[in-house]
């Protein structure tokens, strides 16, 4: 097989199989990337006033779901370590709780929010040079140059938290200082949050998995085989809506729930010896 030629018959792909050119692509590099497991224990819930007025009645609470509102990330270079920038990581955590005023009743819900932050140190790589794109207009006005700096981009993956538990704590507890909490997030809960000096407070417990990754734009050289030319038709939709239920598959599947496999199936010797599977 020649260097330029793919794999032996990818005809529906591409016709002959054979490297076109090489061309230069702007892309996203990841030049370091970390993942991490956390066992988030006895995080703070901040509450609003009401939110708080119904903690502080409460006999008990339960930790419902836990939702990733928001993520800010600063990055900042490493002194003394070229190519090396600190991620400083903020996760805003939206707290569902289900609320006991007394034994037996029905809870009430209310949410909270905490909030977590980590630092990872990941290789970004170096660059001294500074960068302009061009954004233009549909031919009105002039062109406008914007400038940004030569650094990574940082991007953090997130899947959703893992509740755990939550515990219900008396006026003893002192909780830190919480940290800034930005506008767009406040607004979500309706108003500010309650001061930590409280009669109850509520800590929260949940496991995340993330993953870090440090991203920088370069041009790269790929083999190229075709242009990307779609082969399929595009259908308009019909505008008779009997016309459209009639082309929709009959859904087979909702009115009959699928059987365990038969290889998965339980072998105790007790079964018939003229059974054929179905």
């Amino acid at each position: 097989m020649s260097e330029n030629t793919i794999c032996n018959g990818c005809e529906d792909c591409y016709p002959d199989g054979k490297i076109k050119e090489a061309v230069c692509i702007n892309a996203s590099r990841i030049y370091d990337s970390c993942s991490d497991k956390d066992c988030l224990e006895d995080l703070p819930v901040l509450l609003t006033k009401p939110g708080q007025c119904v903690i502080d009645k409460a006999t008990n609470v339960r930790l419902n779901n836990v939702n990733v509102c928001n993520v800010s990330i600063c990055l900042q270079q490493v002194p003394f370590n070229k190519g090396f920038y600190a991620v400083d990581m903020t996760f805003y955590f939206d707290v569902s709780l289900d609320v006991y005023m007394a034994p037996n009743a029905l809870p009430m819900p209310v949410k909270g929010l905490s909030v977590f932050s980590k630092r990872a140190v990941l290789f970004g790589s170096d660059g001294n040079v500074k960068v302009f794109s061009s954004e233009c207009s549909d031919g009105v006005g002039e062109c406008a140059s914007n400038q940004t700096r030569n650094c990574p981009k940082a991007v953090v993956q997130i899947a959703e938290p893992i509740p755990l538990s939550a515990k219900l704590i008396d006026h003893h507890f002192t909780p830190p200082t919480p940290p800034r909490i930005p506008e767009a997030i406040m607004r979500r809960y309706g108003g500010e949050f309650s001061p930590v000096e409280a009669d109850k407070h509520v800590l929260v417990s949940m496991g995340i998995f993330t993953i870090v990754q440090l991203e920088r734009n370069v041009q790269m050289l790929i083999p190229a085989y075709d242009f990307c030319i779609p082969h399929k038709e595009c259908v308009s939709s019909s505008e008779d809506p009997c016309e459209l239920f009639s082309s929709i598959d009959f859904p087979t599947n909702e009115f009959f729930p699928s059987r365990l496999p038969l290889d998965k199936k339980p072998r105790c010797g007790c079964g018939y010896p003229d059974e054929k599977p179905v």
